[in-house]
């Protein structure tokens, strides 16, 4: 007979899962604290939009706040890597240990030179890997200077206006031939062979079973969970639904997962054995619109009756919250949504507008204003302004200022 769990359990599993159900360390952040953290997750999405920061650091600042990102650089460009690039959900930086398993996964040709005249892609690939073969990792477009122009007859339209070098590039990079040794201070990756980045081939990656593979991988994704359904699962890494739905009940019968019923789901829910369930959840904290915890929206609503749409490609009048807005965590509730941007050459970080949630709690505004002081200091932004949009604003305006100096730990008074 499954296990009954109410709502308000499922919640501080799921947080807890994630390392968002306390406060944060009260003295400096280690290294080791940011991997611990990395392995809990077992993976981070990488945006290109840098209106506040670039995405892959802000779920590190959530669980941990002010850490130095010099140790991501670190665990993702020295050798032994603890964090390597490859498709997952979305461009995400993986623990190494999946790698092997994705290769065999992901199928995002789409991206590269899947449909590009196959002897074309053939040459440019052999160039591409004979000249990363004895050279330092390169940028497409330092690739391309070194091997020259390709003219190609156009037939069809490829988006980000990539040209043949880089469109071979991605194929070899989703084929596992080639990896992101770093990336530029302009985001671009720097390509390298991957046998420079991981100490194995893709050849060797890829030699187990498949459905061995995919276990491995569903039940990371079920822990990072602690709680969800086969879809949430399956979104995690973006494995085929039918095929996790099958290592799902494989996991099942190996006492790996079991089954449960949450109080308002309609839908069959799995919790992983490991999982916690704490008897409060009292941390506190502003979450990328690229955190794992928002990835798959129905959880999401399911879970903190929160409904979230990213809005970066709305028209600005058709916007309801703003451009780049970020879920407020507090305890085991999102009650509120800030709308921010880093205003680097003042010295700021504004907030654009400021909503809070129906049910919202009355110290909302002031534990916003600390969370999003403490993001200013670890984002070097001491002036923290919030402007006039939202029904939360006024409030927050003032609770900004009567706030004077607040502990770098993070932790709710």
């Amino acid at each position: 007979m499954s296990a009954s769990l109410s709502l308000d359990q499922a919640r501080r599993i799921a947080l807890a899962a994630q390392g968002l159900h306390k406060g944060r360390p009260a003295g400096p952040v280690t290294a080791r604290a940011v991997g611990r953290t990395f392995a809990r997750l077992q993976l981070v999405q990488i945006d290109s939009v840098n209106v506040l920061v670039r995405s892959h650091y802000l779920p590190f600042f959530s669980r941990l706040g002010n850490y130095d990102r010099e140790i991501l650089h670190r665990m993702s460009a020295q050798r032994p890597r603890r964090m390597v690039e490859y498709w997952a959900h979305e461009a995400s930086y993986i623990r190494p240990e999946h790698y092997g398993d994705l290769l065999q996964w992901q199928k995002r040709s789409w991206v590269g030179a899947s449909r590009m005249d196959p002897e074309l892609r053939s040459d440019l690939a052999g160039r591409i890997l004979s000249v990363l073969a004895t050279s330092r990792p390169m940028t497409a477009s330092e690739l391309t200077a070194r091997i020259g122009h390709v003219e190609e007859r156009q037939t069809e339209n490829w988006g980000w206006n990539w040209n043949a070098v880089k469109r071979v590039l991605e194929h070899l990079f989703e084929e596992g031939a080639v990896s992101a040794a770093a990336r530029t201070g302009q985001f671009e990756r720097k390509y390298t062979l991957t046998a420079k980045v991981l100490p194995f081939s893709s050849n060797e990656a890829t030699a187990s079973d498949p459905a061995a593979a995919l276990q491995r991988l569903t039940e990371a994704a079920a822990m990072a969970h602690g709680i969800g359904s086969v879809r949430c699962f399956a979104d995690y890494f973006r494995t085929p639904v039918k095929a996790t739905a099958l290592a799902v009940e494989n996991l099942v019968s190996e006492g790996r997962l079991e089954r449960v019923n949450v109080n308002g789901w309609n839908r069959e829910v799995f919790r992983h054995v490991e999982a916690a369930m704490p008897r409060r959840a009292n941390g506190r904290a502003l979450l990328s619109p690229f955190d794992s915890l928002v990835f798959e929206r129905r959880r999401l609503l399911e879970l903190f009756g929160f409904h979230y749409r990213i809005e970066i490609y709305t028209p600005e009048p058709k916007r309801r919250f703003g451009y780049y807005v970020l879920p407020f965590l507090l305890g085991d509730r999102i009650v509120a949504r800030v709308d921010v941007k880093a205003d680097r050459a003042g010295g700021r970080l504004l907030v654009r507008s400021a909503f809070a949630e129906p049910d919202a709690p009355g110290d909302t505004a002031a534990e916003l204003a600390a969370e999003l002081k403490l993001m200013g200091q670890w984002l070097g932004l001491p002036d923290v302004e919030a402007g006039p949009a939202g029904d939360l604003a006024a409030c927050l305006t003032q609770e900004l200022g009567r706030l004077q100096d607040y502990p770098l730990s993070g932790k709710r008074e």
